[in-house]
């Protein structure tokens, strides 16, 4: 099949609209028709501009769906690099993870998530970065390779977290020197309206988990058909604004028992509305998930996006992304009771 390749393809762009133009101040000055006043000398003489000014917005139109379709493409590509697909399994832990975009054909947006085994445990990153497009794909780029490298390197839970703030604040300001060259150096601290939320899980061997919370939802807990917030403690303010404590304690969320589940997610699945402006019953969703046993780290995912598309009509007005982590160790006995923890 032949195709037009890129240099003709350009030549093609300019040509056309330009012989277009051409045509119509050719026939206005040439053409004997186009010099009578008369009406029907008129209404051909608008109908041959009609003609070719439809031409040439249809031209440029074709154009731009063209230069957009390879711009979602190409980012698109990129993201998908960025959020590369997770495995099935993590020592142990069953994983899956999907996103609902908030507008068809995007594939950009500003949700990050990766669940990496360490000797420190398994460590989990779920955020979600202000904004859309390009600028959060780099953000989510920066906190995600900061994150790759941390989780293997930082003993301490609050060491990565210190990692992905520093890289975050770096980002903006050579972000900030770039969108405006002309403003001088950039400003120490970023202003407010960048920031990101960021939770960090970490799951020992036994079930024990930690987490740190900048102003992300705290996961919910599944255990059989019961559905609870892992934790109730208020979050830390979202990176970016503000700076964090001296003291990065990990807060102690309770054990991940065989066969519970824990659901994270993005602040678009409990914010999402139908037409009747009702809110996405988050809760209830997941209590129908796991009504049958036993479930997977995938019908759990699936069966809350599929639910999210059809509360929403297919048309969510915030991107949203679900990750399931599902403990299918053997070995590690039920706790007599979940201790939910209340306290930063």
């Amino acid at each position: 099949m032949f195709r037009i390749r890129g240099p003709l393809r350009r030549a093609l762009a300019l040509g056309l609209p330009t012989a277009w133009g051409a045509l119509a101040i050719g026939y206005k000055l040439g053409c004997p028709l186009a010099q009578q006043d008369g009406l029907g000398a008129r209404l051909v003489t608008s109908a041959v501009f009609f003609v070719v000014g439809t031409g040439i917005v249809h031209h440029v139109r074709r154009n731009l769906l063209r230069e957009l379709r390879q711009a979602r493409r190409v980012a698109g590509a990129a993201q998908s690099v960025l959020l590369r697909p997770l495995p099935p399994r993590v020592e142990g832990l069953g994983v899956a993870a999907g996103r609902f975009s908030a507008e068809r054909g995007a594939t950009v947006g500003g949700d990050l998530y990766e669940v990496v085994a360490t000797e420190h445990g398994v460590r989990i990153v779920m955020g979600d970065v202000r904004g859309h497009g390009l600028p959060a794909l780099g953000t989510v780029a920066a906190l995600l390779g900061s994150f790759r490298e941390a989780a293997h390197d930082e003993a301490d839970l609050g060491g990565v977290l210190r990692r992905l703030d520093r890289a975050l604040a770096r980002h903006l300001r050579a972000r900030h020197r770039e969108e405006h060259p002309a403003h001088g150096p950039a400003p120490d601290t970023p202003v407010a309206e960048e920031f990101a939320t960021v939770l960090l899980l970490e799951i020992d061997p036994d079930g024990q988990a930690r987490a740190l919370n900048c102003g992300h939802p705290w996961p919910y807990l599944l255990d059989g058909t019961d559905v609870a917030p892992l934790a109730r403690a208020d979050p830390l303010p979202p990176l970016g604004p503000f700076a964090l404590p001296s003291d990065l304690a990990p807060l102690p969320v309770g054990r991940l028992a065989a066969g519970q589940s824990l659901v994270l997610y993005t602040d678009g699945a409990e914010d999402a509305r139908d037409a009747a402006g009702r809110f996405f019953p988050l809760t209830e969703t997941l209590a129908k998930a796991v009504h049958d046993h036993p479930v997977s780290a995938e019908q759990i995912m699936r069966t809350v996006l599929t639910a999210l598309s059809r509360h929403t009509a297919g048309r969510p007005a915030d991107d949203t992304t679900v990750l399931v982590l599902r403990n299918d160790r053997t070995g590690v006995r039920h706790p007599a009771a979940h201790a939910t923890a209340d306290t930063p």
